[in-house]
C-alpha cells in the first residue's frame, strides 16, 4: 500500500480543500458540485489487510503518500469497500479527492432468511453512514455491492429490491443530504431501484464494441439518472501490462463518449486482501505490489485529462436553430444555455415567427443572428433557419427549453462514429418550475424518445434534434402544414423512408420547461390530436386498421399510462441460472388490457351513463350500472398506479398531493387529444376502404382531394373481425409495437389517435367505439332479458 518516494502534488492542499468543500449533486444525467460539472475520474483503494484492531487503514502515513498519488496522477474520486475513519477523509478533502464509500455487509448469505440478520445488516448500514455523515468529501454511499444472482433468485427479484430500499431509507435517515446507491452487475440488472440517485454496475468487458452497445443499454434502463461504472479493469497477469494499459485506456474513454458521469478504475495497487486472505494471484492495480507503476497508470492519467472528449480534432461545423412565437417568458434560459456551450465552431440563428413580444430583442441582446419573419408556424420557421444555416448539422432546441453545456459534443460525437443523418438525446423537466410542471412532467402527452435499439431511434423529439444540413435539404426540409406540431414526428418518417437512420445520445441532453399550469396542458394536448390527424391524413400506412399508430420501437420516457394486466415480466436467467446478462422482458398488452387506454373509451364512459340515467325511466337499464362503475375504474385505476409509479421514480416529487394531480392529467391528456382530434380532423363522412396499398402517394395533396381520395371512397361499413385486431405492446416490451399511455413523440403521433374521414372513418369506428357499442348491446341484451 506504501511508497518509498512520496509523488509531488501540482495544486495546493488549500486549494484542493476549498474544491471539496461543497457536496456534489445530481442534475439530470450528471453530478454538479455549484454549477460546475463534475465527472467522476476515480480509482478504487483497498481493501487492505487489517491490523489487529480491525482497521485497515493503519498506516496514516502511506495513506497520505497513496492519496497524494493518486490526485497528482489527475484522479478526483476514490471508492472504499469499507467505511475509512473520518482522518481518511479529512485527507482525501485535503488532496482533492471524493470518497465513494462502501457500507460492507454479508451479501453472499440469505440474509433474507430471519429477521434478526436483516435487522443487523441494517444497524450496521446506520452506523457506517452516521461515522461520515455530513463530511465534504463524500462522493456518495455504496448500501450494496453484487449480490449474488442466486441470492437474489432465492429470495425473489422484488423482496430483494424492497430490501435495498429498507436499507436505503435507513442510510438517508443517518445523511439526509448525501447520495446513494447500489453497485449492480449485469447478471442481476434487471433489479429496479428507482429510489436512488446513482446507477452504478461493476463492468468487465474486453471489446470495445460490446461495451459501448451494453452502455448504451444501461442508460436505457437508467432513465434520466447518472450512470457510473463502479468498476473497470483488466488483470495484467493473464494479459500482460501492455495489454492492460491498451484495454484501460479504451473503456475510459468508451464510458465517458458514451455519456457516462464517471468511472471507477479497479484498482490503484495489486495489494487486496478479502475473505480473511490477501489476493495474490490477480494483478488488477494500476501499481505493483512494490509500489512501482505499471504502464496502466500513465494510460489512466493521459485518458482522465481529456474526458468527456479530446478538446482537438475535427469537430464539424453546427448551426443551432431556436425557432420562438411570444417565447419572451423562457427563451432567456435558452439563450443563457447556449452561451455556456462547451463546444468550439457553431453559431446561433433564432427565428422569431411573427412575436408580438420582446423576443427579437432578448436575442439581439445575446448577440445571436435574427431573423424576423411573419407568422408562418412551427415547420416553416425551421425551414427558415435551414436555409440560413452554415453548418454542415443543424440542431433544433426549443425556445422554453436550455442545453447541458456539452450538448453539442455529444451530438457530434455520435455523428461522427456512426453513419446516422440524425441524432437526438433525453428531454428533462428542470427543477424548480412549480408542483404542476412537475405533475406534468410525469404526465403523458410530453415529449418522450422512440428507440428501435438501444442506440437508434425511430422518432426524435423536436426539442432536442439535428440533422445533417444535406439531409434536410434532400427531403425538402419540414412541412409547413404542421404548424403547431407533428413535424418533428413528419421529418423523422420522411427521413427513415429514404432507408436513412437516425441516432440517439443519452448524454446529449436539453432541459425543458414544461406547463405550468392544467389549462396550458389541456391546450397542449388538444393542439397535438390536431397534428395526429394531420399526420394520419399525410402518412395512413404508419396507422393500424383501427386507426392508431403503431410504433416499431419502444417509447422512454416519464409519464407512461400502464395498463391494467395480471401478467408479470419474466427474467431471462439462462441454463442453470448462469447467463452472465440477466435480462428482464415484459409482455406485450393484449386487446383487453389496452381497451381502456384508449380515448375512445371515454365515449363508452358517456353511453353507459345515459343509459343509467334513462334507468330511471325504464328500470332495466339500471343493469348498465355495473358496466358503468367498472369502465370508470378501469381509467381511475390505470391513472393512480401510473402516476405513484411515476412520482417515486422521481426524487422531487412529494406527498398524495403530487400523485393525484398527476393521475388527474392521466385522465385529461386523452381526452383533451380526442378533443383535439374531433375539433381539427375528425368528422363524420366516407371513409376508404380498408386495406388499400400502405405504399401509395402519402403527400397531402396527392393523397386527398376534398375529404376523399383520388381513387374514391366507399361508405362506412362494419370492420371484419380480422380488421379489428388492435396491434398494442407495452411500453416496456421488448418485442413489436408501443402503446401509447404517454405521448408518442410528446408532439404527435400518438398510438391513441382516432380515425379520422380521411384515413377511414370516426372515432367511434376504432377498437374503443367498437368496444364500446359492444357492451352497450350487452346491456340492452340484460334489460331484454329482464322480467316486466
Amino acid at each position: 500500500m506504501g511508497f518509498s518516494t512520496p509523488d509531488r502534488i501540482d495544486a495546493s492542499r488549500g486549494r484542493a480543500l476549498s474544491r471539496v468543500a461543497v457536496r456534489p449533486r445530481v442534475h439530470g444525467k450528471f453530478l454538479y458540485v455549484g454549477d460546475e460539472k463534475l465527472l467522476v475520474r476515480g480509482v478504487t483503494y483497498g481493501p487492505f489487510r487489517p491490523d489487529a484492531t480491525g482497521s485497515e487503514y493503519h498506516d496514516a502515513a502511506a495513506v497520505e503518500r497513496d492519496l497524494a498519488a493518486i490526485a497528482a496522477n489527475g484522479l478526483n474520486a476514490i471508492r472504499t469497500y469499507t467505511v475509512p475513519p473520518r482522518w481518511f477523509l479529512d485527507a482525501a478533502q485535503g488532496f482533492g479527492l471524493r470518497v465513494m464509500v462502501g457500507l460492507p455487509w454479508a451479501q453472499h448469505v440469505a440474509f433474507l432468511g430471519d429477521k434478526k440478520t436483516a435487522g443487523i445488516i441494517e444497524r450496521c448500514v446506520r452506523e457506517g453512514v452516521r461515522a461520515c455523515a455530513g463530511h465534504p468529501a463524500i462522493l456518495c454511499y455504496a448500501i450494496g455491492n453484487e449480490i449474488p444472482a442466486p441470492i437474489v433468485r432465492w429470495h425473489g427479484p422484488a423482496a430483494v429490491e424492497r430490501y435495498i430500499e429498507r436499507l436505503h431509507r435507513a442510510a438517508r435517515a443517518e445523511d439526509p443530504g448525501g447520495l446513494f446507491a447500489y453497485v449492480n452487475y449485469p447478471t442481476t440488472e434487471y433489479l429496479r431501484l428507482p429510489f436512488l440517485e446513482l446507477v452504478c454496475f461493476n463492468v468487465y468487458l474486453e471489446s470495445q464494441e460490446r461495451l459501448e452497445a451494453y452502455l448504451a443499454r444501461l442508460h436505457n434502463l437508467a432513465g434520466d439518472r447518472p450512470v457510473i461504472m463502479a468498476e473497470v479493469g483488466l488483470d495484467s497477469r493473464r494479459h500482460g501490462e501492455e495489454a492492460q494499459a491498451r484495454i484501460l485506456d479504451w473503456q475510459i474513454r468508451a464510458t465517458f463518449a458514451a455519456g457516462c458521469a464517471g468511472t471507477f478504475v479497479f484498482a490503484w495497487t495489486d495489494e487486496w486482501h478479502r475473505g480473511g486472505h490477501d489476493i495474490e494471484n490477480w494483478d488488477f492495480g494500476l501499481r505493483a505490489r512494490d509500489g512501482s507503476a505499471k504502464p496502466a497508470l500513465s494510460a489512466v492519467r493521459r485518458a482522465y485529462a481529456e474526458v468527456p472528449f479530446p478538446k482537438v480534432g475535427p469537430w464539424p461545423r453546427i448551426s443551432i436553430v431556436v425557432c420562438s412565437y411570444n417565447g419572451a417568458r423562457t427563451i432567456s434560459d435558452c439563450f443563457e444555455g447556449l452561451q455556456r456551450l462547451e463546444y468550439p465552431n457553431f453559431e446561433v440563428i433564432v427565428v422569431d415567427d411573427g412575436s408580438h413580444d420582446r423576443t427579437a430583442a432578448l436575442a439581439r441582446a445575446y448577440g445571436f443572428r435574427v431573423i424576423s419573419t411573419e407568422n408562418r408556424g412551427l415547420a416553416s420557421a425551421r425551414n427558415t433557419g435551414l436555409a440560413a444555416a452554415t453548418g454542415e448539422i443543424v440542431a433544433y432546441i426549443d425556445d422554453d427549453a436550455y442545453p447541458d453545456p456539452h450538448w453539442l459534443t455529444y451530438l457530434a460525437a455520435t455523428f461522427r462514429n456512426t453513419t446516422h443523418v440524425g441524432v437526438g438525446g433525453p428531454n428533462l423537466a428542470p427543477p424548480g418550475d412549480g408542483v404542476v410542471a412537475e405533475c406534468v412532467a410525469n404526465a403523458p402527452g410530453g415529449p418522450v424518445h422512440v428507440l428501435l435499439s438501444d442506440g437508434e431511434a425511430e422518432h426524435l423529439p423536436g426539442c432536442n434534434m439535428a440533422f445533417r444540413r444535406a439531409t434536410l435539404e434532400a427531403i425538402g426540409g419540414f412541412d409547413p402544414q404542421f404548424r403547431v406540431a407533428g413535424d418533428d414526428v413528419d421529418v423523422c418518417w420522411q427521413i427513415q423512408k429514404k432507408g436513412r437512420t437516425l441516432g440517439f445520445s443519452p448524454a446529449a441532453v436539453v432541459w425543458h420547461h414544461r406547463r405550468n399550469s392544467v389549462v396550458a396542458y389541456w391546450k397542449q394536448q388538444q393542439g397535438y390530436g390536431r397534428a395526429e390527424a394531420l399526420l394520419e391524413r399525410k402518412w395512413p400506412e404508419k396507422y393500424n386498421p383501427a386507426g392508431h399508430l403503431t410504433w416499431a420501437g419502444r417509447l422512454y420516457g416519464r409519464g407512461l399510462t400502464e395498463a391494467l394486466t395480471w401478467r408479470r415480466g419474466r427474467i431471462y436467467h439462462g441454463t442453470w441460472g448462469r447467463a452472465p446478462f440477466q435480462s428482464l422482458y415484459q409482455p406485450a398488452v393484449g386487446l383487453l388490457a389496452g381497451l381502456s387506454l384508449m380515448p375512445e373509451w371515454y365515449l363508452l364512459i358517456v353511453a353507459l351513463g345515459g343509459l343509467s340515467g334513462l334507468g330511471m325511466l325504464w328500470t332495466p337499464l339500471f343493469w348498465a350500472m355495473p358496466l358503468l362503475t367498472l369502465a370508470v375504474a378501469a381509467p381511475l385505476v390505470q391513472a393512480l398506479t401510473s402516476a405513484a409509479r411515476a412520482s417515486a421514480a422521481a426524487p422531487r416529487s412529494r406527498g398524495v398531493r403530487v400523485t393525484l394531480l398527476t393521475a388527474l392529467l392521466h385522465l385529461l391528456q386523452p381526452l383533451a387529444r380526442l378533443c383535439g382530434r374531433l375539433r381539427h380532423g375528425l368528422t363524420p363522412g366516407d371513409v376508404e376502404a380498408v386495406g388499400r396499398s400502405p405504399d401509395r402517394d402519402s403527400s397531402p395533396s396527392g393523397a386527398r382531394a376534398g375529404g376523399r381520395t383520388q381513387s374514391g371512397s366507399v361508405p362506412w361499413r362494419p370492420c371484419s373481425a380480422r380488421t379489428v385486431r388492435l396491434s398494442f405492446g407495452e411500453a416496456t416490451s421488448t418485442a413489436g409495437t408501443s402503446r401509447c399511455g404517454a405521448v408518442c413523440s410528446g408532439q404527435a403521433g400518438c398510438a391513441w389517435s382516432s380515425r379520422s374521414t380521411a384515413r377511414g372513418g370516426s372515432s367511434l369506428v376504432s377498437a374503443g367505439g367498437r368496444a364500446a357499442l359492444a357492451l352497450l348491446w350487452c346491456s340492452l341484451s340484460f334489460s331484454r332479458c329482464w322480467p316486466p
